[in-house]
């Protein structure tokens, strides 16, 4: 077995490599990737990515504990997936949490009172550097309702226990990686 490194402090820890070309090999609609050549352990290698504007996510949580999940179609999966609220940061310069509002208004017709940051994460480190912010939100109240196009105009909304959805996530019926990773990290603070 390969011996532990290091005692510091578990975090990720940035590292500055010298890059010696970026190219855009697809200037995408929302998104680009991007051919990159940078020297690292005393080589150069070549990675291509998304390189992608982030994004937030919103777990919204009634005073019963519940959750609102929607349903919309996702065309990469072929699928309906059970999803939070959630939306780019395409808008130059917006405040991801003043994103999260937004979308959690127009893809739910709430807003709340309370926000707090869930939880951080990089959705796919290996070839893309999309940073996904998921907030929880609570003291939800209706607001007026948003004309949807496209996807956004067959989404279902659903209430469901967190402890239901924890279920759903562990027996493998719900795989939107940010729903699940919101749900269980939830589910953990919770206690």
């Amino acid at each position: 077995m390969p011996e532990s490194v290091g005692t510091e402090e578990l975090t990720d820890e940035p590292s500055a490599v010298p890059v010696r070309s970026s190219a855009v090999l697809h200037d995408g609609k929302i998104w680009d990737v991007v051919l990159e050549e940078f020297e690292y352990g005393g080589a150069v290698l070549a990675r291509e990515f998304v390189d992608h504007p982030g994004a937030v996510a919103v777990l919204a949580m009634d005073d019963e504990e519940r959750v609102l999940l929607i349903r919309q179609y996702r065309h990469p999966i072929r699928m309906r997936d059970w999803e939070l609220p959630a939306g780019l940061l395409d808008l130059e310069g917006e405040d991801p949490l003043e994103a999260a509002k937004r979308e959690l208004a127009e893809e739910a017709d709430l807003e709340a009172d309370d926000w707090s940051n869930l939880a951080e994460f990089y959705t796919s480190p290996g070839g893309s550097n999309e940073l996904l912010r998921v907030y929880l939100a609570r003291g939800l109240r209706s607001t007026p309702a948003f004309a949807r196009f496209a996807e956004e105009e067959h989404i279902e909304l659903r209430w469901v226990d967190l402890g239901e959805a924890v279920d759903a996530v562990l027996g493998g019926n719900l795989k939107n990686s940010i729903l699940t990773i919101a749900v269980l990290t939830a589910h953990a603070r919770r206690g």
